[in-house]
Order: structure tokens, then C-alpha cells, then sequence
């Protein structure tokens, strides 16, 4: 299985799209896995009240996630995947579900000049702790045709 992170990013959505090709090529299932937590900020500020706030927070990333993922499988009948909308902090979900995966698949930003060349935290984190091999996909990358 091949599990990939996306959270509505244009980095994400280049991962999502390396992922389906790998699972595609690899005749792999796919995991699609999209983390959200509420920052513990929002909370002592008084911005996020209750169990409202936090499922808002959910159904936000929720409908981001299935608009994402439907635009990446238009065309890619026989592909079997699943969308797993997970609370928890994204580095430590993924690692986590990397335990059960052959690939972990993550993006990159970029952010212009020398520090383009750095990690994202979520990346490098994903690098450092995943048990399996971790495919980091470009802010810059572009599709390349296979064969």
C-alpha cells in the first residue's frame, strides 16, 4: 500500500498525484490520508469553543480532502484507494501509517531563494521517522510522462 499526505496544497496536490502514478505503476492500493488538529493557540484565545469548533475544524478539512481527491481520480478507473480524514498533528499521523505502508509519499513547499532548498517540517519529519521509503515530491515538480 501506498500512503500519501495531502492537506488542499499545491504541493499536496503534486504528491497526490506522484502517489496515484506509483500505485498505479506498482498495482498498489492507495491511502490517502489528510491530518487536521486544532491548534492549542485557538483554544486559549478563545476562537474555538467546544465540540463545535473542533468539528468544523474536521468537516473543513473533511470537504477539502474529498474535493481533492476527486479531482486527482478523474480518469483512473481500477485504481483502489481510500480517504482517511485523521485528527493529529500531520508528521506524526503519517508516520504512524507509515508502519503499514511500502511508500509514504509527501510534498514540499518551496519558498523562494536558498531556503527553497529546505524541507518543509512535515517532510523532513516524515524522512526522520517513517519506517518505510519516504518520496518527498517538489514544490516545482512537474508531471513526467512514464516509459
Amino acid at each position: 500500500m501506498i500512503v500519501v499526505g495531502i492537506d488542499g496544497s499545491d504541493g499536496a496536490r503534486r504528491a497526490l498525484a506522484f502517489a496515484v502514478e506509483e500505485a498505479l505503476l506498482r498495482d498498489s492500493d492507495l491511502r490517502i490520508v489528510a491530518a487536521w488538529h486544532v491548534p492549542a493557540q485557538l483554544f486559549t484565545a478563545g476562537v474555538v469553543t467546544g465540540q463545535y469548533g473542533v468539528d468544523a475544524f474536521e468537516t473543513s478539512m473533511r470537504t477539502a480532502a474529498e474535493k481533492q481527491v476527486a479531482e486527482a481520480m478523474t480518469n483512473r478507473e481500477g485504481l483502489r484507494y481510500e480517504l482517511a480524514v485523521l485528527e493529529g498533528n500531520a508528521a506524526v499521523v503519517l508516520a504512524e501509517e507509515s508502519e503499514r505502508a511500502e511508500l509514504l509519499v509527501v510534498g514540499s513547499r518551496g519558498h523562494g531563494g536558498f531556503s527553497s532548498l529546505l524541507l518543509g517540517s512535515v517532510s523532513q519529519q516524515c524522512a526522520a521517522h517513517a519506517v518505510c521509503p519516504v518520496a518527498i515530491v517538489p514544490a516545482h515538480a512537474r508531471p513526467r510522462p512514464v516509459g
